[in-house]
């Protein structure tokens, strides 16, 4: 029997049967045969999902056939891709045809269905997650049946945008890209207090602001960051992106590289690491962010990871968290081989104070009723996945307590 293990370990199973179909006939033959024996499916991605969305007793797709950017469109501003394209694999056919995507995290090797599905994001709230610029998708249903999702249907779309694979096997999707364009890096430490002194301006004034804040010594090390022998115990690793336009020359010199956007998005990070995310309103950022400071130096050395903030602007999605707010991203790590849950369970219970929604993606405490109180559409998408999915083939033991 075959166990799938996610990428960095910490969610594995033996489903009773894995598939590879070539192409979306196969995929909808296979999805009626299962539907015909009464077995749940689901399909997995590159398995950069902390939670267990891609487990299932019965039959798991492997979409690693389908995969490729097959159209694009500079006038509309629009690229087509096959599921299991990965992030990266958009960026030669985009920039090739004068294109790029809006936005994107630091990760690139995920399969663009499955950053879909989890509401995954980039930085910045001039810019929605990767959910936010689908205006299309294919999906085969749980009947074997091929459907188009498009603007015409735009609760259908909102509901699909952000899914986490219970709507169906997306086997097409239709991504609203951008012009080509280049960004400067300015990368560098600064205290907590400037930080926190300056929120507001540096939220609002460049296209993406993030930082890590560095609890210890030892933090920045965990993620691959260099301080350059400077302290890093209580600083703030700041990362800030700049569109620049063809008058700025290439600059490959560390902390404040110029090139194509997508050259300065990704970082390389090492498997070590297990993460919750949570999304608060932006208005509430502040406050929300010295609490959890406060809290990670109380909960040391459980919390040595370094606290990851960003920000994402607001979109339509049903599930997604940033539903019709802007937003502050916290994210925090456990470490692998430790009982780290008591340290994630005191951050979930301080973040359910600011209203905080969750990464799907990501390892959360969410509960059926938090699910309705803090997402206003979750009755609808409800009421849209029992009705292309009545018997629920597509929840699995993870998901059917929130969404069956």
């Amino acid at each position: 029997m075959t166990t799938w293990t996610n990428w960095v370990g910490n969610q594995s199973f033996s489903p009773s049967s894995i598939s590879a179909p070539r192409d979306e006939e196969e995929v909808a033959a296979l999805v009626k045969q299962a539907a015909d024996r009464g077995v749940g499916v689901r399909v997995a991605g590159a398995g950069h999902s902390f939670t267990p969305v891609v487990q299932t007793d019965g039959l798991l797709l492997d979409l690693s056939a389908l995969t490729g950017v097959v159209h694009t469109d500079a006038v509309r501003k629009r690229a087509t891709a096959l599921p299991a394209t990965r992030i990266r694999d958009f960026y030669e056919p985009l920039w090739e045809a004068g294109l790029a995507l809006r936005n994107q995290g630091d990760i690139d090797t995920q399969q663009i269905a499955g950053a879909v599905a989890t509401g995954t994001h980039g930085s910045g709230t001039r810019y929605t997650s990767l959910s936010g610029v689908v205006r299309g998708m294919r999906l085969v249903t749980a009947t074997g049946e091929v459907r188009d999702i498009g603007e015409g249907d735009l609760d259908l779309l909102h509901a699909a945008q952000v899914s986490v694979g219970m709507l169906g096997v997306v086997t097409r999707l239709d991504l609203e890209v951008t012009d080509a364009y280049r960004l400067r890096e300015q990368v560098g430490l600064r205290s907590w207090d400037d930080v926190m002194e300056h929120w507001d301006e540096l939220v609002a004034q460049h296209r993406h602001f993030g930082f890590f804040w560095l609890p210890t010594e030892e933090s920045g090390a965990l993620y691959n960051l260099d301080g350059h022998g400077e302290r890093l115990a209580d600083q703030c690793y700041v990362k800030v992106y700049d569109e620049v336009g063809p008058d700025v020359p290439d600059d490959d010199t560390v902390g404040r590289r110029v090139d194509r956007c997508h050259r300065i998005f990704p970082m390389v990070y090492d498997p070590n690491f297990h993460e919750l995310e949570y999304f608060v309103a932006l208005e509430r950022a502040p406050e929300a962010l010295q609490a959890m400071r406060e809290l990670m130096l109380a909960s040391l050395p459980d919390s040595i990871y370094p606290l990851e903030v960003r920000t994402v602007g607001a979109d339509d999605a049903f599930l997604s968290s940033q539903y019709r707010t802007d937003t502050v991203v916290i994210s925090v790590s456990g470490t692998p081989g430790t009982d780290y849950w008591g340290y994630l369970r005191s951050v979930d219970a301080l973040l359910a104070q600011f209203d905080a929604r969750v990464h799907w993606g990501k390892l959360h405490f969410l509960t059926p009723e938090r699910l309705h109180e803090l997402y206003p559409r979750a009755d609808e998408f409800i009421a849209l996945r029992r009705e292309l999915d009545p018997q629920g083939m597509f929840l699995n033991d993870h998901l059917r307590p929130l969404f069956a």
